[in-house]
């Protein structure tokens, strides 16, 4: 897989993240909220009808009942079902059922069950023993709590049954996730926002840092193409020396025709400045090799430093890298202070470009090299800082761009 395919997946993974992270903790706690709101129903209800089974069992009206009854079931019922009624009301519970010590019902929601026996097995609460859980019944199935009934002397003469039906659970449970569900849908909701906005600043920062990187590659293989030119023109140095020592003359003017062809069909500076004149030179040539003209008219009372021919090269450069066929180049100084002044026909910088154009990086040309561009006019602007001078765009009369400085003479 490219390396930038993996890079790019990776970035969408550490971008959505945060989201997954929230959707996960958003799903995990309600999903435990939802399970601890099904066990508390369950517990409470289960100790509701205990509670409500315990506490009947243990009312002198109900024990007084089951002792006298013998075979008049009917009786006991005619005196313990109101007792039920209000209770199951009261309790809110589905049935009460209380039975005898033979598992016949003295009292059921239902009268036509009445004086029947019971449909599930009592015969451990009737052994003395409790019981807690759901079982089907005549109404269907129930958390139920069935209790032993004794009389003074603790003998079992009875059992009562409480219970609730399980869709009544399931309702209140459902109530109760309800009423948790817009928690969850505002937790949601706040930790997507939350998660969105992270996102939003670490793809800010990822630009950033691919920004730097990309920048950081650029100096990289500039300072590599420098250091092999370097190497190169120290060779070249070292064989036009070895030349000119020797009295080779023309043959050292041969070499360095062959590495770098000068055009002199036109004028130069005067031949009293060198260095001046073998820049322009340089550049005639250079900016004939790019199809483009360069033009000069120069004014100096003395010879230039090296900073100087430094910024004309690499505004002459700059102006046939872009395109222009026509550069035209002047120069004048007086006292100590030159002014200078490098315009083209080419396309020109579009206002938003202007801004950044003297910013290190910045090139409004293709780098098929890959060796990074950018450079030549920021070494432009630091040079005339370092010198007190100024530089400003502007638009040519020839109708490119316009390079216009000031910088003084070095002290």
């Amino acid at each position: 897989m490219p390396r930038w395919t993996m890079s790019r997946f990776a970035r969408l993974a550490v971008l959505l993240l945060p989201t997954l992270l929230v959707l996960a903790s958003v799903g995990v706690t309600a999903s435990i909220a939802v399970t601890v709101q099904e066990s508390s129903i369950r517990e409470a209800t289960g100790e509701r009808v205990r509670d409500v089974a315990t506490s009947l069992a243990r009312l002198d009206q109900v024990r007084t009942v089951l002792e006298r009854t013998g075979d008049d079931v009917a009786e006991a019922t005619r005196e313990l079902q109101p007792l039920a009624d209000v209770v199951e009301q009261a309790a809110g519970v589905d049935y009460l059922v209380v039975t005898d010590d033979r598992g016949i019902r003295i009292t059921h929601p239902t009268p036509e069950l009445r004086g029947g026996h019971v449909s599930t097995s009592i015969d451990d609460v009737l052994d003395g023993r409790e019981f807690l859980g759901t079982e089907r019944g005549t109404l269907g199935r129930t958390l139920r709590a069935k209790v032993p009934v004794r009389d003074d002397a603790g003998r079992v003469i009875g059992s009562l049954s409480v219970g609730v039906l399980e869709t009544r659970i399931a309702a209140d449970f459902e109530a109760a996730v309800r009423q948790l569900l817009p928690w969850a849908l505002g937790a949601l909701l706040v930790g997507t926002l939350a998660s969105t906005a992270l996102a939003t600043l670490l793809e800010r920062r990822l630009r950033r840092l691919e920004a730097l990187s990309r920048e950081a590659e650029g100096i990289r293989r500039t300072a590599a193409a420098l250091r092999e030119q370097t190497h190169e023109f120290h060779t070249r140095l070292h064989v036009i020396h070895g030349l000119v020592s020797h009295g080779d003359t023309a043959e050292a003017l041969a070499y360095i025709a062959g590495a770098a062809p000068v055009d002199e069909s036109e004028g130069a500076a005067d031949s009293r400045y060198p260095l001046l004149r073998a820049t322009l030179d340089a550049l005639r040539a250079e900016l004939g090799g790019l199809g483009a003209q360069l033009e000069t008219a120069i004014d100096v009372d003395a010879d230039v430093d090296e900073d100087v021919t430094l910024v004309l090269a690499n505004l002459c450069r700059n102006a046939g890298e872009a395109g222009a066929s026509r550069v035209r180049c002047t120069l004048t100084g007086s006292g100590g202070v030159l002014r200078g002044e490098v315009a083209d026909d080419g396309p020109g910088i579009a206002g938003p470009a202007a801004d950044r154009v003297f910013a290190r990086g910045f090139s409004s040309k293709l780098d098929a090299s890959g060796l990074g561009r950018g450079i030549g006019l920021d070494l432009v602007r630091r040079i005339i800082a370092d010198r007190d001078g100024t530089v400003e765009l502007g638009r040519s009369d020839l109708g490119g761009a316009r390079f216009r400085f000031e910088i003084g003479g070095r002290a």
